[in-house]
This record gives C-alpha cells, structure tokens and sequence, in this order.
C-alpha cells in the first residue's frame, strides 16, 4: 500500500512538472515573438542571412575542401551556424531563468529546475518547426536515404544535452556571480571562433586542433555534416562520441544544479 502511494505521489509530481513546463514554454515563446512578423521562424532567418554573409566572404576560398562546391560549402556553414546558434540562444536564455523568475519563487513553492529547462524546450520548438524540416530536406536530396534523415536525430540531440548541461550550470552559477552575462558572452565568443563554423577544420593546425577538441560543440557539427553533407552512412564514431560529450555535460550541469539548489532561496 505504502509503494502504491508513492508511486501515486511521484506520478503526479512529474504530471505537475510537465503542466508547468508546458507553461513556461508557451509563455516565453509569446512573450518572446509577440507582435513578430516572422516568429519563431527568426531561428531561421538569422543564419540564412549569416550563411550568405559567410559565403560571400569565404566560399570562394574554402570551396576547395568542400569538393570544389560553393553549395557544399553552404551547406556546411549553414549546419554550423544552426548548432551555435541554437547553444547560445538556448544557454544564454537559460542562464538568467532562475533569478529573472525569483519574485515567483519566494511567493509559490516550485521545482527550480523547471525555469532553465523551459528556455531550452522553447528553443527546441523553434528548431524543430523552422531550422529541422530545411535540415531534413537538405540531408535528403543529398543522401537519398531516409537513414540519414532519421540520423539527423542524433546530434540534435547530443546538442540538446549539452545546451540543457550548460543551461543549469549557468543559470545555478549566475545566482552566486550576478556578473555572468558578461563573463558568458565571452565564452560564447569563444566557442563560437573555436568550432569549424565557418572554416573547415581540415585548416587549423594539428598541433591547434586537439585543443578545439576539447570544444563540445565540434562533434555535434562534424557529425551533422557528415550525415548532411557525404551522402554516405552515419558516422557512428561522431554519433557516439557527440552523445557520450553531451551525456558528461548534462550530468555535470545537474549536478551542480542539485547541489547548489538549497542555497538559492538565500540569494534570490
């Protein structure tokens, strides 16, 4: 009896979660694009405009490493583009959720996690109806396989686990160091420059190259490439190695998270 209350108690515990959590999301996406032309469909605009941007730039010089093709090169820019785009908007949103919703917290009891979690799921739903579907379509003129197209999945959500990582990491830390979104931009700068966004890696030196390794996000993009841009089969070693990164992040941001929590109230 006392095992089937508690798994009453838990079950409605994660239904009230998902209720809020589904809140939450449908506030900051209205609050975010209200009175927009375009929505949610800026997620994509912004790198289509920035893709271009590059092209003009870079194509003709960097073509040379993407089978001698400007679109290749497009192509290639335009999955890099998606991937920092998505982390930074996802993580940057994420990193004031929980002091920005303070004045809340200190009148209704609610689970912490739940405000950095809703910034990353609004992003996810920009990505899926507006970035995903130009990404399917791409991947499946190129390959011709609906594999490829499903394998699409995988670095997604590799990129999902490390935005939703850092997402607690910095919104917990930002609670203690109100300077962060300073500090934060700089780092975002930094991975940014430091992933093959608009540069193939094949350029940057190998003595160079296994210090960007350590950048989460190059997995994600080569491997998004991969399934993009070859027309061949997964890679499942940058499938796994992306998802084994994104796994570390996401326990090491949680568990920052839960171990800080019960001093958040204090600071708020």
């Amino acid at each position: 009896m006392r095992i089937s209350l508690k798994d009453n108690s838990t079950w409605l515990q994660m239904q009230r979660y998902w209720e809020l959590l589904h809140v939450l999301v449908a506030r900051n996406l209205k609050v975010r694009y209200r009175g927009s032309i375009l929505g949610v469909y800026w997620s994509l605009f912004n790198p289509l405009m920035m893709t271009g941007l590059y092209t003009a730039i870079f194509g003709a010089t960097f073509a040379s490493y993407y089978g001698n093709s400007i679109l290749n090169y497009v192509l290639a820019a335009f999955t890099g583009l998606v991937v920092i785009n998505f982390f930074s908007a996802s993580t940057s949103q994420a990193l004031t959720s929980v002091v920005g919703n303070g004045s809340l917290l200190n009148k209704i009891s609610l689970p912490v996690s739940v405000f950095p979690l809703s910034m990353i799921c609004a992003n996810i739903f920009q990505f899926s109806v507006g970035t995903f579907p130009l990404l399917a379509l791409m991947t499946f003129i190129n390959s011709k396989s609906l594999v490829n197209v499903l394998a699409l999945l995988f670095p997604f959500l590799s990129l999902i686990l490390v935005s939703t990582g850092i997402g607690f990491l910095v919104s917990s830390l930002y609670v203690f160091f109100r300077d962060l979104p300073y500090f934060y931009e700089l780092v975002v700068f930094v991975i940014w420059l430091s992933s093959p966004i608009f540069y193939p890696a094949a350029i940057v030196p190998p003595q160079v190259r296994q210090f960007l390794g350590l950048n989460p996000l190059s997995p994600i993009i080569e491997s998004l490439r991969q399934i993009t841009l070859s027309g061949s089969l997964p890679d499942l070693g940058l499938i796994w190695g992306s998802l084994l990164s994104g796994v570390i992040i996401l326990a090491l941001g949680w568990t920052c998270f839960h171990f800080w929590r019960h001093q958040f109230m204090d600071l708020l």
